[in-house]
């Protein structure tokens, strides 16, 4: 079987590595380009890209930039006569054009039990939402976003623990073993979709990094969940003395206090932990945010103890 592969991310990437261990070698790559990274702005490639250049394979690799640009490779990839076109994490829609070019059409790997979350982010609205459970959807692609017929899904049960980063691999590494098997019976004609209940869908948005700014009026368990959807990117922030201050890892806890909304304080005995000798808390409208690791814009990744060891004047301060 000859196929195309589009797709970015991470999320992409591991689905890949998968079908290539599984002799499922696509004949070319479609991802987005080379983006600047970091303080350095460093152009880099993304995660697909860079699996494909690092392994033995020799696999075409397309990058382009727009809807625009891609209808322009639409005769490159109509040379490679492919079976199929797989998609995972790709973020842009199809030209008809595009559409016409595989002989079975293209299926989708969405990290959602479709109909719910349609949309860019679905693993970080799930966590946002704090729902139970998650999963996996295997899909036709048509000309509007994450509308297609249903092939196949699986479900799984999100951890209290997950972030982003985490539950993202596992949808992938679960997508991809769901994807190797459901190709050979939906190629063969074995499988009937079957079409979303439409009336059912929601929708998710573009993650920004304005999005990870804390509203410390919200409860504890709202920022808690905003600390694991945004890990690793844009992160849960807010502002202490003029700087970004990201906090990388955070807890709940049931308490009432009379400090201020936002304000950073020390919980006493019962509350101490050997390996960090205190509990570090803020103030929110509901119980209060523990925080366990955090970083201050231009410094590394701490634990509490280790960030108070160099900004004893944090506690007292009232984060913005």
């Amino acid at each position: 079987m000859r196929f195309i592969f589009f797709g970015t991310p991470e999320f992409a990437a591991i689905i890949l590595e998968k079908l290539i261990a599984a002799g499922y070698a696509p004949a070319a790559v479609i991802c987005n380009p080379d983006e600047p990274v970091g303080r350095k702005q460093i152009l880099t490639p993304p995660p697909v890209k860079r699996l494909i250049a690092n392994g033995r394979q020799l696999i075409e690799i397309f990058q382009p930039a727009n809807k625009s640009e891609l209808s322009a490779i639409s005769h490159k990839l109509s040379a490679i006569k492919p079976d199929l076109a797989i998609v995972a994490a790709y973020g842009k829609i199809f030209p008809k054009e595009i559409l016409k070019i595989p002989k079975h059409g293209f299926i989708n790997v969405h990290g959602s039990l479709l109909p719910y979350y349609r949309g860019a982010s679905p693993i970080q609205t799930a966590i946002l939402n704090d729902e139970k459970e998650t999963g996996v959807t295997i899909m036709e692609v048509d000309e509007e976003m994450d509308h297609g017929n249903i092939i196949s899904n699986i479900k799984y049960q999100i951890s209290k623990l997950d972030t982003y980063e985490t539950l993202s691999k596992k949808l992938a590494i679960l997508g991809a073993e769901l994807l190797i098997k459901t190709i050979p019976d939906y190629i063969s004609g074995k499988i009937k979709p079957v079409e979303q209940e439409h009336n059912k869908a929601t929708y998710t948005k573009i993650i920004k990094k304005e999005d990870g700014k804390i509203n410390w009026s919200k409860n504890a368990e709202e920022i808690e969940r905003m600390v694991r959807a945004y890990y690793p990117w844009p992160n849960a922030w807010t502002t202490w003395n003029g700087k970004i201050l990201k906090i990388i890892e955070a807890d709940v806890l049931e308490n009432k206090n009379n400090y201020q909304i936002g304000e950073i304080f020390v919980l006493q005995y019962p509350y101490k932990l050997e390996n960090v000798g205190m509990l570090l808390g803020v103030e929110c409208s509901k119980d209060v945010l523990i925080i366990k690791k955090l970083q201050l814009e231009g410094g590394k990744v701490l634990t509490t103890k280790e960030f108070l060891n160099g900004h004893k004047d944090f506690i007292g301060g009232v984060l913005k």
